[in-house]
C-alpha cells in the first residue's frame, strides 16, 4: 500500500470515528491515538478535499452538509473493508483480535464470564476487553462491539441483536425469616413484611406479580432496605433481612439448597428479555460472531 493511500485511509478512519464518537477525544481513545493526532488527520483530509466536513465547537462536533454526504460514503467503504477482512479471517479459520464487551454486573459475572472463559480455550488468539455496568451505555460513543442487556433492548434504530433468554423473577425469603414473620400469599400481605428492593439510580424498582386473575401487576413495595447490587441483595435475603424479588438466574441455586424459599406469589414466566446487541452499522466480524454464538448457545435460564 502506498504511503499516500495509507494516509488517506487513516484520515477517513479518523473522520468516521470522530463522527460516531462525537469528539476527537473519544475517537482518539477508540483508535489508540492522541487527540491532536486525530484532529490533524481530519484537518488534512479537509484540506485535501477542499471542503469543511465538520463544525467544531468546544463541546461537540457536527457534520456540515458536505460532511454528511462524505460520511455516508466513507462508512460504506470501511464496512466493505471490514467485510473483506472478515472473509479472509473465515477462510483462514482463525478467529483473532480484540472484542469489546459490556456486561450487566451480576448476570455478567455469574453467567456470561464462564461462557467467555471457555470460549477462549477454543480461540486462543481472541482478546476480550470486558466492562461491567448496569448503566445503559451508548455502544457507538463508548466503542463497544457487543452488549448483553437485561430488559428492554433499547435503541432499535441503531442496534440489532438476538434474544438469548427470558428473565423470570420470584418473591423469596430465608426460611428463618418466614418462621419469624409468616408466609405472605397475597399482594396485600407484603405491606406487613420487611421488603428488600433493588435500587437503580436511587429508586427502588417495582415487583411484577400476577393478581388473582392472572394479570401482571407492577407493585411498588415500601422497602425496609434498598440495595443497588444484585448479589448483595441476594446476600441480604439469605441472611434473613426480608423478602426479596430475585431473578431465578441469581437465586435458583440457593432455592435448590434450601437457603431461600419461593413464596406463593405468582410471577410472569417471561418477565423481561435478555439480549445480546451490537451496532446496526457494523458488519458482524468473525471475532464478534463467535462471542454472539457462544452466548446464544449457552441456554441461560
Amino acid at each position: 500500500m502506498s504511503i499516500n493511500l495509507h494516509s488517506q485511509l487513516q484520515g477517513i478512519s479518523a473522520f468516521v470515528h470522530s463522527v460516531e464518537a462525537g469528539s476527537f477525544t473519544a475517537a482518539a481513545d477508540r483508535m489508540g491515538l492522541s487527540k491532536s493526532a486525530t484532529g490533524k488527520m481530519v484537518a488534512r483530509l479537509e484540506v485535501r478535499l477542499g471542503a469543511q466536513l465538520l463544525h467544531r465547537t468546544t463541546r461537540s462536533l457536527s457534520l456540515t452538509p458536505e460532511g454528511q454526504a462524505y460520511y455516508e460514503s466513507c462508512r460504506k467503504v470501511l464496512e466493505e473493508l471490514d467485510t473483506a477482512e472478515a472473509l479472509l479471517a473465515s477462510r483462514q479459520r482463525l478467529v483473532s483480535g480484540k472484542v469489546r464487551i459490556n456486561l450487566p454486573v451480576s448476570f455478567g459475572r455469574l453467567h456470561c464470564m464462564p461462557v467467555l472463559m471457555k470460549l477462549l480455550t477454543s480461540h486462543p488468539a481472541l482478546d476480550l476487553d470486558i466492562s461491567f455496568t448496569d448503566r445503559r451505555i451508548d455502544l457507538i460513543e463508548e466503542g463497544i462491539d457487543l452488549v448483553v442487556r437485561l430488559g428492554d433492548p433499547g435503541d432499535r434504530a441503531h442496534l440489532v441483536g438476538r434474544r438469548i433468554a427470558w428473565q423470570r423473577s420470584v418473591v423469596c425469603a430465608a426460611p428463618d425469616y418466614l418462621e419469624r414473620h409468616g408466609r405472605p400469599s397475597t399482594i396485600d400481605d407484603l405491606a406487613n413484611h420487611d421488603c428488600l428492593a433493588f435500587a437503580r439510580d436511587g429508586r427502588p424498582l417495582p415487583w411484577t406479580i400476577l393478581n388473582e386473575d392472572g394479570i401482571a401487576r407492577s407493585v411498588s413495595v415500601q422497602p425496609r432496605h434498598t440495595v443497588s447490587h444484585g448479589e448483595a441483595l441476594l446476600d441480604a435475603a439469605i441472611h434473613g433481612l426480608g423478602l426479596a424479588y430475585l431473578s431465578t438466574w441469581l437465586a435458583g441455586d440457593y432455592v435448590g439448597r434450601g437457603q431461600l424459599e419461593v413464596l406463593p406469589l405468582a410471577t410472569p414466566d417471561e418477565e423481561a428479555p435478555i439480549s445480546i446487541l451490537w451496532p446496526a452499522s457494523r458488519h458482524l466480524a468473525p471475532k464478534v460472531r463467535v462471542v454472539v454464538d457462544a452466548l446464544t448457545a449457552a441456554g441461560f435460564a
